[in-house]
């Protein structure tokens, strides 16, 4: 099973590094890790996805909460949470294909931001299951690179029903 594990770590030299080093240190994978800086001055989000069984997680979680400059933990798998992800796709395209792609892009309500006689860039953002999507459908096109930023998710704070 995905978990997603949001951190909220001190924005200095080698934190990344020590964390992607417990990792691969004690043979734990990681799907995908964003970072960014946070809400608090100093601070830097960091959401990483990793799967395993119960045990492996729990084992994740502690290692995590002893790593140097981590300064919270947050295991949003059980919780409800919103995340996304954003990718820049260049797909080839010649003049016939443009209006195609075009009404691709609308239906996944993307956006194309670069264009140039052989082709156009597309930034779309959504669930990894959206943006596979996306991908998939441009990919007869022929891709010519795609950069994807990997999921980042905050804790959904409504909980209730609106009446």
């Amino acid at each position: 099973m995905k978990h997603t594990i949001s951190l909220l770590v001190e924005n200095s030299v080698g934190s990344l590094l020590r964390i992607a080093g417990m990792f691969s240190g004690r043979g734990f994978n990681i799907d995908s890790i964003s970072v960014g800086a946070s809400e608090e001055k100093g601070m830097s989000r960091m959401t990483i996805v990793t799967q395993g069984d119960d045990e492996i997680i729990e084992q994740i979680n502690k290692q995590l909460h002893k790593c140097i400059n981590v300064i919270k933990v947050f295991d949003l798998t059980q919780e409800a949470f919103v995340h996304r992800e954003l990718a820049l796709i260049k797909v080839k395209a010649t003049q016939a294909e443009r209006l195609e792609i075009m009404q691709i892009v609308e239906v996944f309500r993307a956006k194309i931001i670069d264009i140039c006689p052989s082709g156009l860039t597309v930034e779309t953002t959504g669930t990894e299951d959206k943006i596979n999507a996306i991908i998939s459908m441009l990919r007869p096109f022929g891709l010519k690179e795609v950069s994807r930023t990997g999921r980042i998710a905050v804790k959904r704070d409504f909980q209730g029903s609106v009446n």
